[in-house]
């Protein structure tokens, strides 16, 4: 299937006075304005001006500390409204824009696996072929793979593991293998029966997939989807040309943690980005010019129906929470899923990282988005009031993410 970009018809308008690089400070950059110049039309609804939209984010940025943010909205697949506001780097003092390219951390995965079900909608890869049948050879005989699963392919269980399974986060691998005792990948339950969130598993079936088409993923997503849909400023590893113009990453305390440099590719979270280019993905996802409407609806099917209180436990024996009941809360192929609001189903991702914290969520019916993406560790104390505020999201699954400050804080201790 071809794609095209989809470019959008809106006016864009230059905020403040003075030279670009003069507008420092937490104020939007740009707006990008679609059919109407005046409002942004909630999800209920009511609508709410561009300025006062604008007005709400820079206080919220600035009342939560968050050093940098970018902020993109569609409604009926189109992007409306696109504003950068604050730093992407502190020292010297240089503004975001909609052209800054910041680490997506998680959000990765979303895009991932939407390039996986192209590869399903061709006919070229297999969600439900067990891994260790995909490849030639055991997986503890590859060199990347040599010391992590030496014990994993040893389970019983090893041979149920499928790539859907992976991708929708019911392996029963950890995250990660380093968070094991051993360092090494296990399987803590029957796989496709509980959730458990899985960095590990969505990379595994990136190496199946870059051992079946001899190339890196880099390369197979830049040709997939980056360059035909104009994603000029994404990558799954860190390019040159964006050395000009790409985010660094701050703490909680606005303290520098790193450069946003991401090497080697990673579908569990190497991809930077902006917002403007995230919505330039959903404008064509909704289009039909990534998938066909059928795989689109198989990717966004229901695995696993999610009942837990938070995504991420902050102890093992946690009761159960209600936020899954209310909104259908479940997992499909790289989507977390909310299958039954007041605004009809909606998908999501969200992206946790140190100095990189994004949200991503769009609800099908109106083919409406919101955007968010930080380089500050307390991006996500700014989710809940901007969704609410602006989209009129009051469904996203808040404790469930994280997105309370009792949470945010509790985590932190933890760490």
């Amino acid at each position: 299937m071809r794609l095209r970009p989809e470019v959008s018809s809106g006016l864009c308008v230059l905020h403040g006075a003075g030279p670009l690089r003069l507008i420092i400070g937490l104020a939007a950059v740009v707006t990008c304005l679609a059919a109407d110049p005046a409002a942004i039309h909630r999800l209920d609804g009511s609508r709410i001006s561009i300025t006062e939209a604008g007005d709400f984010s820079r206080t919220t940025l600035a009342a939560t500390h968050v050093t940098g943010a970018q902020i993109a909205v569609l409604d009926r697949g189109r992007l409306i409204w696109s504003a950068a506001f604050g730093h992407r780097r502190l020292d010297p003092p240089l503004p975001m824009d909609r052209e800054t390219t910041t680490w997506a951390a998680s959000i990765t995965k979303s895009v991932f696996s939407t390039y996986v079900m192209q590869l399903v909608e061709r006919g070229e890869f297999n969600l439900d072929t067990p891994i260790a049948k995909q490849l030639p050879q055991p997986l503890d005989t590859y060199d990347a793979y040599r010391e992590t699963a030496s014990e994993l392919v040893k389970d019983p269980a090893w041979p149920l593991v499928t790539p859907r399974i992976l991708l929708a986060h019911t392996s029963g691998l950890l995250n990660f293998a380093i968070l094991e005792p051993d360092k090494k990948m296990h399987l803590h339950f029957k796989p496709g029966t509980q959730f458990n969130y899985s960095g590990e598993g969505i990379n595994l079936v990136q190496f199946v997939i870059e051992q079946q088409k001899h190339q890196l993923l880099d390369q197979l997503m830049e040709q997939a989807l980056f360059t035909p849909l104009g994603m000029t400023r994404t990558g799954i590893i860190y390019r040159k040309d964006f050395e000009s113009n790409v985010a660094d990453r701050y703490d909680s305390a606005e303290r520098f943690r790193s450069q946003t440099r991401r090497f080697p590719a990673r579908g569990a979270g190497s991809m930077t980005t902006s917002a403007d280019d995230l919505a330039r993905f959903a404008s064509a996802l909704f289009a039909g010019n990534i998938l066909k409407p059928a795989t689109r609806k198989t990717m966004l099917k229901p695995f696993i129906q999610l009942r837990t209180l938070h995504q991420f436990p902050l102890k093992p024996d946690e009761a159960p929470g209600t936020e899954g009941a209310v909104t259908g809360l479940a997992y499909g192929v790289g989507w977390g899923l909310l299958t039954h609001t007041r605004f009809g189903p909606a998908f999501f991702k969200e992206g946790h990282g140190d100095g990189a914290q994004n949200y991503m969520i769009c609800f099908e019916r109106r083919q409406a988005c919101m955007i968010l993406l930080t380089n500050s560790d307390n991006g996500e104390l700014a989710f809940r009031p901007i969704l609410e505020k602006i989209l009129g999201d009051t469904v996203t699954p808040w404790e469930w993410e994280g997105y309370t400050p009792e949470y945010i804080d509790q985590s932190r201790k933890l760490q």
